[in-house]
């Protein structure tokens, strides 16, 4: 047996025939239940809408800002890996450039935590960068990086999907 509810809009008592019913039947109720599906449903919609007309650069971003956070994330308390002083401001610096080098650009070798100062003002304080990195992964490691740095590389819409659902992940994990 179904106990009484009360109205969500008129707050008065009424007999629900079903246990899930929140609102009474009169008039303006049933409105403002019909007005609130309305609204749920076209927020489903325009949340569709929006990623439809998301573009590859739209994703590639927020892959960029969920990869660049992990980076973060994995390297918390760990010294800047250019000056190795502590990052006030904590950067994630790419060694070989993310716009020029689009096949490492989600490379973890090629990604590592930078102070503000030297991955901003300083456009990455790369020599003592390389030094650095040399001693964090080793030579062969160093050397793989650079000639696939030099790769031409072109992302689909599904790749960068993927990337942005494994960093997420890790992001959790963490």
């Amino acid at each position: 047996m179904i106990k009484e509810k009360k109205c969500k809009n008129c707050k008065d008592y009424f007999k629900p025939r079903t246990s899930l019913q929140k609102y009474c039947v009169k008039y303006d109720c049933i409105k403002v239940f019909i007005s609130q599906q309305n609204a749920k449903e076209w927020k489903k919609r325009k949340v569709k809408m929006k990623t439809d007309l998301m573009t590859l650069q739209d994703y590639i971003k927020i892959a960029q800002q969920v990869f660049n956070k992990w980076i973060r994330q994995r390297d918390k308390g760990l010294n800047c890996i250019s000056c190795d002083k502590e990052a006030k401001k904590e950067n994630c610096g790419h060694y070989h450039n993310a716009n020029n080098h689009w096949s490492v650009r989600f490379e973890e070798d090629n990604c590592h935590l930078q102070c503000e100062h030297c991955n901003t003002y300083l456009s990455g304080n790369l020599i003592p960068y390389r030094e650095n990195l040399i001693k964090k992964i080793g030579q062969e490691r160093y050397d793989i990086l650079s000639a696939k740095a030099n790769e031409t590389r072109k992302f689909t819409k599904e790749e960068v999907q993927e990337i942005i659902n494994e960093y997420k992940k890790r992001l959790k994990n963490i």
